[in-house]
């Protein structure tokens, strides 16, 4: 039996620039449009992964990485599979966090709130830039369902193909599309010496009126 590794030993200290509510873009939209085009330029992997955490009705929770493709002051948006268990949480529940975690940056943001389906238009428009691959994927998965082997997959992206050769335009599923995240709160993390982070929190109050407060780290 191998020992783990000493988990208590590993350490990280960082020594990032400091980030004060004067850094601060005027709203969490162009402060986090900012600060994923520095992670695209950093040359991170990525850059728009976000950790999605849902929770169903009886609050067990479950996260997963999904990419964030879209992002203006209405919310962040992620496309995906509208039978699976993450659709099957947000339908039952109607709110979800999610997390962009820029480890080589020292840096993170958390973004929580409601969330709404996408329109077909704007599904639509969005399914017309995925790779032919990606759109035969999205056909031929029963997202979250158990199934017997890799071969079932197999089998079932080999019939999809089929099924759509020589087609120009592969339609849209009718169970795939976005999600709409509308946050009501926006955290900037920016990792500090000594563990003394700094945290900056957009917060959303009446009339859709923000504020900016510091929380300890």
């Amino acid at each position: 039996m191998t020992d783990a590794p000493a988990l208590e030993r590993m350490r990280t200290d960082y020594s990032s620039r400091p980030l004060d509510v004067d850094d601060l873009a005027p709203t969490w939209h162009e402060q986090l449009t900012a600060w994923l085009e520095q992670a695209r330029e950093a040359g991170l992997t990525e850059p728009n992964a976000m950790v999605l955490a849902t929770s169903d009705p009886d609050g067990l929770p479950s996260s997963r990485t999904v990419l964030c493709k879209g992002l203006d002051a209405g919310g962040i948006v992620f496309y995906t599979n509208y039978t699976s268990a993450k659709s099957h949480d947000l339908n039952r529940t109607r709110v979800a966090s999610v997390t962009f975690p820029w480890y080589d940056l020292a840096r993170q943001v958390q973004l929580s709130g409601r969330v709404e389906r996408c329109s077909d238009a704007q599904s639509d428009a969005y399914w017309a830039l995925r790779p032919r691959g990606s759109q035969l994927g999205a056909w031929a998965s029963a997202q979250s369902t158990i199934v017997a082997g890799r071969t079932v997959l197999d089998q079932a992206l080999a019939g999809v193909t089929r099924r759509f050769d020589g087609v120009e335009e592969i339609p849209r599923p009718p169970h795939w599309g976005g999600w709409r995240i509308l946050p009501w709160q926006v955290e900037f993390w920016q990792g500090r010496a000594d563990r003394m982070h700094d945290r900056l929190r957009f917060e959303a109050g009446r009339d859709d009126a923000w504020s900016v407060r510091r929380l300890a780290p």
